[in-house]
């Protein structure tokens, strides 16, 4: 180290500490260090980034040699010089630059000159406590009208006006918000809400042709497989279309798929080219209900070699969304991506349950929320019913039908729903 302001009578006598930066991934920041010491009337510090770093360091490289009197051999270090400045405050002004800027202490040996000698010391473990940063602050804008330069003093004046200007804005935003609720009323700013969180989800549905004639066209069978796709699916769902009744059992024992398609099994048509179409998409389904299962995709291929290339494809383009991770760019199934993926199972399974579903199975199987489900099925405007029989439902009364019809729902009724659910 070397000091700003002259030289130190006893060198010998100061002790520093060493910290640097918390974020060891970022290329820049992991490099960045703080050199604290101090004497009986002044505090110094030292950096090796922002403006007042020293241009040498980075033109050439400087080594330390200790010497071993006894052996007569010299170790060598690589060093830095930081150059130390005095600080002028009633606080620890380096305090509040370590807390500001996310340092944490560091061990190792530091390095003063002594003369011609190199003598290392070992720096002070302690902990770093909040030192009247507020004080410090002041006293240094103190410092800054009295003795700073004229591009000081400027941005300590607009760092003085944007703080009033900010206080100024918070006033202004508090009294309009309350003539809003003034004017407007309470419950018309909570249908406002619940609109936003249909138009939310309904970015996340399948194309809806509310002008079809038929269920079958509001949400088409090609918007959820396109023709590449339904023929890809060809291979994999022969096994499902082949199955016999003992293979359906132990599949079910060995709850190697979801209980909607375990269910579906029992009623494959006889027909081949009905029971064919029925498997496509009966594995579509589940393969969908799986993936819905994971959080992070960290393997090419997620589920695993048997699903077509296309089908890989399409759902790691359709439903994951791309995050910034240690470095890395990773497909991760956000909230919003499983809710997409609810409506098309949902839809999905209206197609292989003639446009009637039961969504508490569907519900089950994607280990979601019932308010959650009904929220997607009423933003795919389904109307919602209680299950009165149907297979396996006779003595089960709480699950919940929905059924795609015609005329479909207006989103005023589907928001009436939900603001009614909300308000129990």
């Amino acid at each position: 180290v070397r000091f700003a302001n002259g030289r130190l009578q006893r060198p010998d006598s100061l002790r520093f500490t060493l910290y640097r930066n918390r974020d060891a991934s970022h290329p820049r920041k992991r490099h960045r260090r703080i050199v604290v010491s101090e004497t009986e009337r002044l505090c110094y510090v030292g950096h090796n980034f922002g403006s007042e770093v020293l241009k040498c360091n980075s033109l050439c490289r400087y080594f330390v040699g200790v010497l071993d009197k006894n052996s007569g051999q010299m170790e060598v270090y690589n060093a830095e010089i930081f150059n130390m400045q005095p600080l002028l405050s009633g606080g620890r002004c380096w305090e509040s630059q370590l807390l500001l800027g996310c340092f944490v202490l560091v061990t190792p040996a530091l390095f003063s000159w002594h003369g011609a000698t190199a003598v290392p010391h070992w720096c002070m473990l302690r902990g770093a406590g909040c030192w009247n940063v507020c004080s410090c602050l002041v006293q240094m804008d103190l410092c800054i009208e009295a003795f700073g330069t004229s591009k000081q003093k400027r941005a300590l004046s607009s760092r003085r006006m944007n703080t009033v200007g900010s206080d100024v804005v918070s006033t202004a935003v508090t009294k309009a918000a309350a003539n809003v609720i003034e004017t407007k009323g309470v419950t018309a700013l909570m249908q406002d809400m619940a609109q936003d969180d249909v138009q939310n989800i309904s970015a996340f549905l399948p194309p809806c042709h509310e002008d079809a004639d038929k269920p079958e066209h509001v949400y088409r069978f090609e918007d959820i497989l396109s023709p590449a796709e339904y023929e890809a699916l060809r291979v994999p769902a022969a096994a499902l279309a082949s199955i016999t009744a003992e293979e359906r059992a132990k599949r079910a024992e060995e709850r190697s798929h979801c209980s909607f398609v375990l269910e579906e099994l029992k009623f494959l048509p006889t027909e081949e080219k009905s029971r064919d179409h029925k498997a496509r998409c009966l594995w579509f389904l589940d393969t969908l209900i799986k993936f819905s299962h994971l959080k992070v995709i960290k393997k090419k291929h997620p589920m695993g070699p048997e699903c077509p290339h296309v089908i890989s494809r399409k759902l790691m383009k359709n439903f994951t969304s791309l995050t910034y991770n240690n470095g890395s760019i990773q497909n991760l199934i956000s909230a919003s991506m499983k809710a997409k993926i609810t409506a098309y199972v949902i839809a999905l399974a209206l197609h292989i349950n003639n446009f009637q579903t039961d969504l508490t199975v569907l519900q089950n199987d994607m280990k979601l929320s019932e308010s959650r489900v009904l929220d997607i099925a009423k933003a795919l405007r389904l109307r919602v019913s209680k299950a009165k029989g149907g297979p396996g439902l006779e003595s089960d009364q709480n699950h919940k039908l929905g059924t795609l019809s015609l005329p479909l729902p207006t989103q005023k009724a589907a928001l009436e729903g939900q603001r009614k659910r909300k308000k129990l």
